[in-house]
C-alpha cells in the first residue's frame, strides 16, 4: 500500500498520466479534423497539440506539479514557451516522418508524441515551469 501511495505522489508519474490523458484528447482531435473534416494534417496536428497543452497545463497545475512556488503569471509564460517549442516540434516532426519518410500521419504523431514528451516537455516543465 505504502508503494502504491507514493506513486500516486511521484511528480514524474503524475506527469505521465496527465500527458497522456491530453495526448488522448490531441489525437482525438488530429484525427477528428483530418479525416472527418478532411483538414490537412499538419493544421490538424497544431490544433490538436493545442488542445492537449491547454488540459496538460492545468492537469500539471493543479495535480502534477501542484506544490510549485511559482505564481500563476509566470507558469503561463514559462508554460506557452515551452508549449510553443512542443507545438513546433511536433508539427514538423509529424510532417518529416509522414512526408519524407513515408509513415502515416498517425503513427508519425504517436512516435513524435512519446519522444517529446520524454525528453522535452517533462523536464522543461518539471524544472521551469513549475520549478518548486
Amino acid at each position: 500500500m505504502k508503494k502504491k501511495k507514493k506513486l500516486l505522489q511521484n511528480s514524474f508519474f503524475k506527469y505521465q498520466i496527465a500527458a497522456i490523458l491530453a495526448t488522448i484528447v490531441d489525437f482525438i482531435v488530429l484525427v477528428l479534423l483530418t479525416e472527418v473534416l478532411e483538414i490537412w494534417y499538419v493544421y490538424s496536428t497544431t490544433l490538436g497539440a493545442l488542445t492537449g497543452a491547454i488540459i496538460n497545463f492545468n492537469l500539471c497545475r493543479f495535480w502534477a506539479f501542484s506544490n510549485s512556488k511559482n505564481k500563476f503569471n509566470h507558469q503561463v509564460f514559462r508554460y506557452f514557451l515551452v508549449s510553443s517549442g512542443s507545438l513546433v516540434l511536433n508539427t514538423l516532426f509529424v510532417y518529416v516522418l509522414t512526408d519524407f519518410a513515408h509513415i502515416n500521419y498517425s503513427i508519425s504523431k504517436v512516435i513524435t508524441v512519446l519522444s517529446i514528451a520524454i525528453f522535452y516537455n517533462y523536464t522543461l516543465q518539471k524544472h521551469f515551469v513549475f520549478k518548486k
